[in-house]
């Protein structure tokens, strides 16, 4: 049977099919699967950033050296942890080690509370941090001073700049912060959901800050990653896929207003559905469909993908990407 034809994104352009990774491979591994998702076809490669894994910078920069098309960046840094300076240097490196094909994720950050960390005025930090890596890239000498964050005039980077911006993602569930990425992203990213009326929602929310900025809402493009496990075993996958999903439920789970789920319960079909992408090559591609007729700009497939991750990407890459072209 043909899949149905997706609806072609707000403002024109092509639908995105992302893989997501986390930093808990060898340094080869990542060379070898950004090879192999760029061959399957795959648009973005992102690389998250999550407390206590490797910093995303150095699978990226594996990946980087390895492909030649496929864009990539990390999902998401943040100001807390990492000084705007040294984000604006790290994707000033991957931009150049790709040849112009990093983007940049920023975001509040979390679980930053086991390390002490309290993210106080996280929307005016992102701004500031934004703003930092923007000067920065430009290599405009002025400086910058915020209420959180300072740079003196003269700091500029070091080394060769390959663009003097790069596109700028925010990730959030967050009313306020998505509005600020209204007024200053190119790219929204809903991290841990599947749930179409969650895309729905956001866009609403991101419509805010595109109208408060005097933006078209077709500027800002709305990402959706989660949780992803596929194999020829149906049931095998969606039974990895509650074990992974567990053990960040209850975290993304208050933060979706559309979805109630009684603590302590059993994770019923219908809320796997809603934070992961879980089943049969066709299952997936399915959910995938969903979320971009919702109106996500870019469907993010993340680990472990199957049960093995070879052979969840090469699921991805054989039988459900074909399904979403």
């Amino acid at each position: 049977m043909t899949a149905p034809t997706l609806p072609s994104p707000k403002g024109g352009g092509r639908l995105e099919v992302g893989i997501g990774l986390q930093g808990n491979r060898a340094p080869e591994a990542y060379a070898k699967l950004a090879k192999l998702a760029e061959e399957y076809g795959f648009d973005v490669l992102t690389v998250f950033s999550d407390l206590m894994y490797q910093p995303a910078i150095a699978p990226l920069m594996a990946a980087a050296l390895n492909t030649r098309r496929i864009r990539l960046g990390p999902a998401c840094l943040n100001p807390f942890t990492l000084h705007p300076v040294e984000i604006a240097g790290q994707i000033a490196a991957l931009d150049l080690a790709s040849n112009g094909r990093a983007y940049l994720g920023l975001a509040r950050g979390a679980w930053l509370e086991k390390i002490g960390v309290r993210p106080a005025r996280p929307v005016t930090a992102l701004r500031e941090a934004a703003e930092i890596v923007r000067v920065l890239l430009a290599r405009n000498p002025g400086g910058y001073r915020g209420d959180i964050f300072s740079v003196a005039p003269d700091t500029t980077l070091k080394f060769d700049v390959q663009r003097s911006r790069v596109p700028l993602l925010i990730g959030t569930w967050s009313p306020k912060t998505a509005a600020l990425a209204g007024e200053i992203a190119d790219e929204v990213k809903i991290g841990g959901s599947a749930n179409p009326a969650m895309v729905r929602r956001m866009r609403g929310l991101i419509d805010i800050g595109t109208a408060r900025a005097s933006r078209s809402s077709e500027d800002v493009g709305i990402v959706v990653g989660a949780v992803t496990v596929v194999a020829e075993d149906g049931a095998a996958a969606r039974h990895l896929a509650r074990s992974a999903v567990a053990m960040y439920l209850d975290i993304v789970r208050r933060l979706d207003p559309t979805t109630e789920r009684p603590d302590g319960g059993p994770i019923s079909d219908e809320v796997l559905d809603r934070f992961a992408m879980a089943g049969t090559p066709e299952q997936v591609a399915a959910q995938a469909r969903a979320l971009f007729e919702a109106g996500a700009r870019r469907v993010e497939f993340g680990s472990p993908h199957g049960l093995t991750a070879d052979e969840g990407i090469r699921l991805l890459g054989e039988r459900v990407l074909p399904q979403l072209r």
